[in-house]
């Protein structure tokens, strides 16, 4: 058990100790006088699971931030193990955008948040900003550890980012797409018990589950040569890239200098179609799901390409779409399975988004 400098206003560790008959930290040296310390390394990797109840919301921005100003964030950020938190603080602070803002990071970093329920808060409002009640924070943890992993034993391939054509080596053709999505898919897998290959574009995410393997690489090439070499082995592959179609006939290995007459053109060859090879080589036992960003006739060509490319469904996501896209937190998405049946989901963060889809895989190939 771990204390704040502030929760020890509140409790003494002796009674915290007292009452659970466990060991209380609350600072890095045990005896100041002979400069003993407590290893708050071994600490942190000594967990199964973290939960920080009641956090404050001083407390929630330096987990968001990775301040380091006390033993607890020392521990947190030593700790290798799901951390869960639950929330306490006053309804404004609660509702602050900055606060909702640092607990929109920590879910995407796969931090379990247990939502504050409404009630009377000590400030003698009443609103959101409870801690949620110890039988519930009781049966979360209870349930963290009781949870089945469906996909246990399972091996997922995940394509996720742009890929880069270069020109020269300081100039490339590319896209927008930051990776989020296909990132948060191949957590949401993880965290479900698969092995996960993930093969990104240039990115600057991270993934953070050990399950994950990431794969680095730059151009459609390089992206098609890493999927074949581990596709066979794979029971699902999602491929959430965003695969740039075409690429220079001719890169230049210098930098191209700028023509006197100010002219310039590059003759573009295709880029080879990756799902589409891997959904030829795809067996009976394999799902594929792929995903089509459309900005017109949407539905019609979400459906074309689950017949063209031999896919189990397809995740279908519009520009039209307020909130969806490349770049930013949020999607909304429609999935199309290989019988035309579409399945419609609201407006959510990138990581919920990621949840209901391999909610769907799950109860398509989980009998």
């Amino acid at each position: 058990m771990v204390l704040t400098p502030s929760a020890i206003d509140f409790v003494t560790p002796l009674t915290l100790a007292t009452l659970s008959k466990n060991r209380v930290y609350s600072d890095f040296t045990e005896d100041k006088d002979t400069g003993e310390w407590t290893n708050h390394v071994e600490l942190g990797l000594w967990g199964d699971l973290m939960l920080i109840a009641p956090i404050s919301a001083n407390t929630l921005s330096k987990l968001a931030s990775g301040a380091c100003d006390n033993f607890l964030m020392a521990t947190f950020l030593s700790a290798k193990c799901p951390v869960m938190i639950a929330p306490a603080m006053d309804l404004d602070m609660y509702s602050n955008a900055a606060t909702q803002d640092n607990i929109s990071i920590l879910k995407k970093r796969a931090i379990q948040v247990l939502d504050s329920p409404s009630g009377e808060l000590a400030s003698g409002l009443s609103g959101k900003g409870r801690m949620e009640e110890p039988e519930e924070i009781g049966m979360a943890v209870e349930e963290f550890f009781t949870k089945k992993e469906p996909l246990k034993g399972k091996i997922a391939l995940v394509t996720a980012g742009p890929t880069y054509e270069n020109i020269d080596p300081v100039r490339f053709i590319g896209n927008y797409s930051s990776g989020k999505m296909g990132f948060a898919i191949a957590e949401r897998l993880a965290e479900k018990g698969a092995q996960v290959t993930l093969v990104s574009g240039p990115s600057s995410l991270s993934p953070i589950h050990p399950n994950i393997k990431i794969i680095r690489v730059t151009s459609a090439l390089e992206m098609k040569a890493a999927c074949e070499a581990v596709f066979t082995s794979t029971h699902y592959t999602i491929m959430a890239a965003a695969v740039a179609d075409y690429r220079p006939e001719n890169s230049s290995d210098q930098k191209i200098k700028r023509e006197k007459k100010g002219e310039f053109s590059i003759n573009l060859i295709p880029n080879p179609d990756i799902i589409k090879a891997l959904g030829i080589k795809k067996s009976k036992d394999q799902f594929l799901l792929g995903f089509a960003l459309e900005t017109n006739n949407a539905l019609e060509n979400a459906k074309k390409k689950i017949d063209s490319k031999n896919l189990d469904a397809i995740v279908l996501n519009s520009l039209e779409d307020e909130g969806a896209g490349f770049g930013v937190d949020t999607n909304k998405i429609s999935i199309i399975d290989s019988d035309n049946k579409i399945t419609r989901f609201e407006l959510k963060s990138k990581s919920d988004v990621a949840l209901d889809i391999v909610d769907f895989i799950i109860t398509r190939t989980i009998t």
